[in-house]
């Protein structure tokens, strides 16, 4: 697991990058890849990798360089888990690795198969290949199909330049990376919640998709395809099973690995497999962790994650958090992601990681996609139920906002609105998707969730605040056998994870089982009401003298709005108040990515 960059010009008489300016986008990124540094360049080319080192901690020096394949060089991020398979396949046909890293491999990979090394890939990753050869020159850039690791790309048409990094902040240390907020960001950021699909919040800044390859060529854009899927051999089974075998797989680190227990089905599975694992292999217990707020708040999880360790037999971590602590965790969690996120799960996510860190954890093992694949959202099961007539697309776009369409369209000022009018919302363009696609609802719902929602909603926002504390996330559901059998289900066996509650029958306390599903997530409602943590924060962010400035907003509405929720506290207004604070501190922050790198993060 690393935070990897690199750059791409014209060719061979291009200038060589400046080494300061290499160095200054390495270090805003350097808290995810700690143990090493290395940045390789040429002219017109950039390669280079912070390392954290969790397979083969001794060997895997970035970026890889074999000595018989000479002008291939590649860097990785993430863990390709068939790297053991694939060495002794590329061994066969005459390659030679000095040592047993999952990465090193992938030179020789690229030299077989060329742009299509990554279908051969079964893993979480973002791989990058500078080929320098004399008639091949060309950069491919590839991640895995559930788009897991991100990779964050510039192409500027004037210089004919690409540059990439893991990082926003990071890629926006480049010179030749210009800051422009998009004019719609704070519309996407309030009908999804944060920037969607492919697109970030900064125009000529994107992301490439999941399961996606880029073709680089010298002075050009990049050319980005979708690749098949990878064919994962299945294990024979049930879905517990499958599950089993790949919690197995990803339990296996040279690092320390522990897990992530909401208290929920999702992440009590992966901890009660996980747990099995250790004990059976004589490993030592299983370490859970969980988080809580000092205090007394709604919706805590605690009890039953406390029954999910109790049961699993794990060594509890229950983590507490001083609330006056949350402005703080707001202004970092915005930084280190580099663009808007209007779920308030994010400063949880940062605080528990950072958690698992201190605790000597490189390797977390969490729950993160199964709703997703096995229907275990309220507005799935409300789309399944709609009877015929009824808009339920509309209906489904509406439930992954901040703020449904109707307070959008009241908030707005008349200039804002009619741009959005003209230009079309992120929500539009979700609900178009929804009415054209083939398929039975369940596989229309999971499609589009696993392919736009899921990468951008929550598989960066745990790459960005795990590897912000230099910690790798493992997650079993989004591993491509459970991916193809979740996709093999009987629709029935995908309504509101019934797969999984079948699963975690004999494996989890009937208290779990039976509980109504809750997200791991803050408190926002109560820490925004009088007398909150949040609230001085939320009323400086939204104070009539930014948001007139801004133009996009009426400070009348707002104020009158957070006047509502004052005088009786309830969690949607909470959260379209939330998601318009969070978008005036990272137009306040994205500011500042151009200062001196030094700053602590």
């Amino acid at each position: 697991m690393c935070r990897i960059l690199g750059s791409f010009a014209a060719g061979t008489d291009a200038a060589r990058p400046d080494p300061a300016e290499l160095a200054a986008v390495s270090a805003r990124q350097r808290h995810g890849g700690p143990d090493e540094h290395q940045v390789l360049s040429g002219p017109g080319w950039s390669l280079g990798c912070d390392r954290l080192a969790v397979t083969d901690p001794c060997g895997g020096t970035q970026p890889y360089r074999l000595p018989h394949l000479p002008g291939i060089l590649a860097v990785l991020n993430g863990e390709i888990y068939n790297h053991v398979e694939l060495r002794r396949r590329l061994a066969a046909r005459g390659h030679r690795f000095p040592d047993r890293c999952d990465g090193t491999l992938l030179p020789a990979l690229y030299a077989e198969y060329g742009p299509a090394f990554a279908e051969h890939l079964d893993g979480m990753f973002a791989v990058a290949v500078l080929d320098l050869r004399p008639g091949s020159v060309q950069l491919v850039l590839a991640v895995d199909d559930m788009g897991m690791k991100p990779i964050h790309l510039h192409h500027d048409p004037y210089d004919g330049a690409t540059r990439f990094a893991s990082e926003i902040p990071a890629l926006l240390a480049f010179e030749g990376v210009r800051i422009a907020p998009r004019e719609d960001a704070l519309d996407t950021v309030l009908a999804t919640r944060t920037p969607y699909a492919s697109q970030t919040a900064l125009d000529g800044i994107s992301v490439l998709p999941p399961g996606a390859t880029a073709l680089v060529r010298p002075g050009r854009a990049p050319v980005v395809r979708r690749r098949a899927p990878y064919a994962a051999a299945r294990p024979v089974g049930d879905t517990q099973d499958v599950l089993r075998h790949e919690v197995r797989r990803l339990a296996t680190a040279d690092a320390p690995v522990c897990a992530i227990t909401s208290g929920g089905l999702d992440s009590g599975l992966v901890t009660a497999l996980a747990a099995e694992h250790a004990r059976e292999t004589d490993a030592p217990p299983l370490h859970t962790f969980h988080l809580t707020y000092r205090g007394k708040w709604p919706d805590s999880e605690a009890a039953y994650a406390r029954s999910v360790a109790r049961r699993a037999r794990t060594v509890h971590h229950e983590v507490t958090v001083d609330p006056t602590e949350i402005p703080s965790l707001l202004t970092r969690t915005v930084r280190h992601l580099g663009q808007p996120n209007a779920d308030p799960i994010t400063l949880s996510t940062y605080a528990l990681f950072r958690a698992v860190r201190e605790s000597g954890f490189t390797v977390a093992l969490s729950g993160d996609g199964a709703d997703e694949l096995f229907g275990g959202y309220d507005r799935m099961r409300a789309a399944l139920t709609a009877p015929a007539g009824v808009d339920w697309a509309g209906a489904y776009a509406d439930a992954l906002s901040a703020a449904p369409r109707l307070l959008r369209e009241h908030l707005y000022t008349s200039s804002y609105a009619a741009f959005i009018a003209d230009q079309g919302s992120a929500a539009d363009r979700i609900e178009q998707e929804l009415r054209s696609a083939e398929g039975d609802r369940a596989s229309v719902m999971s499609a589009f969730e696993t392919r736009w929602r899921l990468p951008a909603y929550h598989l960066r926002r745990v790459d960005h605040l795990s590897m912000a504390w230099a910690v790798e996330a493992r997650m079993p559901f989004c591993q491509p056998a459970v991916v193809a059998h979740a996709r093999e289900l009987p629709a029935a066996a995908r309504h509101g994870k019934r797969a999984l509650y079948e699963a975690g029958a004999e494996l989890l306390p009937a208290g779990v089982l039976n509980r109504p599903k809750q997200p791991f997530t803050l408190p926002i409602a109560a820490m925004i009401a009088p007398g909150g943590p949040l609230l001085e924060t939320v009323r400086e962010l939204l104070s009539p003298a930014r948001l007139v400035l801004g133009g996009k907003v009426r400070a009348d509405r707002v104020n009158r709005l957070l006047a509502r929720h004052l005088e009786r506290p309830n969690q949607h207004i909470a959260l379209a108040l939330w998601a318009l604070a969070v978008h005036e501190l990272w137009a306040e922050v994205v500011q500042g990515m151009r200062i001196p790198v030094g700053c602590a993060a």
